[in-house]
């Protein structure tokens, strides 16, 4: 087991929620099996996030992630993570036509993957969805401030809840996605003077990524933490250098291919 206490495993919604003001929460990004695998040890909840898109696919932006993306890694994440609740993203296109067609896509994630919940960007304009989808069985964790689902839309990549008017819109925003039933709610890339205020008017754990470490929690994509991608966001500590060791590992495999050196006759052959 890993650093999260024993009595507190496996995680489920209602154990995230009594988490507020007691410790924070643990939110680490998984796609995989074997990433799950391990990071289920030490994570409260594992997010199959529709990052993917950028991390494993090479796209520039999440934009064109899709369902069958979304169900495929998912499914691979919630079958190892035997510790942590697994969120699954709802791709962009799946949930903002109509609150029926949220929860179309949002039943079909949960059954064909596995996960105990999925994750909606949106302020205010998907309070409803959020809503209809809580009070028919699917929990869901909310997603205010940068939304990369909307990049086209904001102009880019840029830092939200900035001034009193970014401020009250923020507030506004993750006020509606928690009043409307979502578990917890993710700010994303907001100025650091947001995430107190926020955090203490909504009786949720709010969940940081570029929002200070005044939220209830934080969350990192797990390449960005393990240093397997090549840009680094300001607000990411890398833990690990893993893309240099892969680097020296095939490196060493390489020489030894062409060296002849590897494989050993006695060691990695049949007799």
């Amino acid at each position: 087991m890993g650093y999260l206490a024993e009595d507190q495993r496996p995680m489920n919604v209602s154990k995230i929620k009594a988490l507020k003001g007691q410790r924070p929460v643990v939110v680490v990004t998984a796609y995989t099996a074997p990433v799950a695998s391990i990071a289920s040890r030490h994570a409260d909840i594992l997010l199959v996030g529709d990052s993917l898109g950028n991390v494993i696919y090479g796209m520039d932006t999440t934009v064109a992630v899709t369902m069958e993306m979304m169900i495929a890694h998912g499914r691979a994440v919630a079958q190892y993570a035997d510790y942590s609740l697994v969120v699954v993203d709802m791709p962009f296109g799946s949930f903002q036509e109509s609150k029926e067609q949220a929860f179309r896509n949002a039943a079909r994630l949960m059954k064909e993957t596995g996960c105990q919940a999925v994750k909606i960007e949106g302020g205010i304009e998907m309070a409803e969805t959020v809503a209809f989808l809580t009070s028919r069985g699917i929990p869901v964790m909310g997603h205010v401030g940068l939304l990369p689902q909307s990049v086209n839309a904001l102009g880019g990549f840029k830092v939200q809840g900035r001034g009193d008017a970014g401020l009250e819109q923020v507030l506004r925003d993750a006020r509606a996605i928690a009043e409307a039933g979502a578990f917890t709610v993710v700010l994303e890339c907001v100025a650091s003077q947001v995430a107190e205020p926020v955090t203490s008017s909504i009786a949720v754990p709010t969940i940081g990524i570029g929002a200070s470490n005044a939220c209830d929690g934080q969350v990192l994509v797990i390449d960005d933490l393990i240093g397997l991608t090549k840009n680094t966001p300001k607000f990411v500590k890398r833990y690990a250098e893993v893309a240099k060791q892969i680097d020296q590992a095939v490196q060493a495999y390489s020489q030894n291919v062409i060296a002849r050196s590897f494989p050993e006759d006695d060691t990695h052959t049949f007799s």
